[in-house]
């Protein structure tokens, strides 16, 4: 009776915060999440999303930006009820345009220090919405050679 307890209370608030987050990340539009009949901790989980100017549609439908930007909104709506110290995301905006780069860049800025983010990215779009950058290069043939940089540190010795 707990764990059915814990397990709803749980999912209503992700609920919430995905509704909230997929409209913060979207700028408009509308997401629910819905438990399928059954056992409620056999359940499946249906994600309904709607685009803004979009109608309600099967994710099959969806661009393979819009369907990368609804798993983020459901990724950072489950940390922003659980809390998880150390996350890696690898190239997740890949498929997104410029527009949703910046949306993702911008939404991960909204996260508090509980949360750290490695982003493995090509994006600039992205890369400009860090705190700091490390990059990877090969000078010589077979040896790499690692470059960091601050962001706030170089826009200050810029102007």
């Amino acid at each position: 009776m707990k764990l059915r307890l814990r397990f709803k209370s749980t999912f209503e608030a992700i609920r919430h915060s995905f509704k909230e987050t997929f409209v913060q990340m979207f700028g408009g539009g509308s997401a629910n999440l819905i438990l399928t009949e059954g056992d409620l901790l056999s359940a499946g989980v249906d994600i309904s999303v709607q685009p803004p100017g979009k109608k309600i549609q099967s994710l099959n439908l969806m661009s393979g930006g819009e369907k990368a930007l609804s798993a983020l909104a459901l990724l950072f709506a489950i940390i922003r009820v659980k809390t998880i110290p150390f996350v890696i995301l690898d190239e997740v905006e890949a498929a997104l345009d410029e527009a949703n780069v910046k949306r993702f860049g911008d939404y991960l800025n909204r996260f508090d220090k509980s949360s750290q983010f490695i982003v493995v990215t090509h994006r600039k779009g992205t890369m400009s919405a860090a705190d700091s950058i490390y990059g990877v290069t090969m000078q010589e043939s077979g040896v790499s050679k690692i470059v960091s940089v601050k962001l706030k540190e170089a826009q200050e010795m810029t102007n």
